[in-house]
């Protein structure tokens, strides 16, 4: 890419689908996703990680944990993905 070009911007929604996401950016991409979500004052997101052997669901788990303006998080409904997807609360 040109460094005279403008980023590729993407639109934010209240789900995040990990699985286009390299695993080495895994941490910053959730990080600048969750602050994106609370500037845009949703609620609630859902963050698909994946089912695998668990170390995306555990990386995504231990951001979360850590990030102040998270109220809660759990497995997604079976229907929405379940232990292969996470729900976060904001706080209001």
């Amino acid at each position: 890419m040109e460094q005279d070009q403008e980023p590729f911007r993407i639109p934010v929604t209240d789900i995040f689908d990990l699985h286009s996401i390299s695993p080495r950016d895994v941490r910053a991409a959730v990080e600048e996703y969750l602050l994106e979500a609370r500037r845009l004052r949703f609620p609630c997101v859902r963050i698909i990680h994946g089912r695998g052997i668990g170390a995306q669901r555990a990386l995504v788990r231990s951001i979360l944990a850590s990030t102040p303006f998270v109220a809660s998080f759990q497995d997604a409904p079976p229907e929405a993905g379940g232990w292969g997807a996470t729900v976060v609360t904001f706080h209001p």
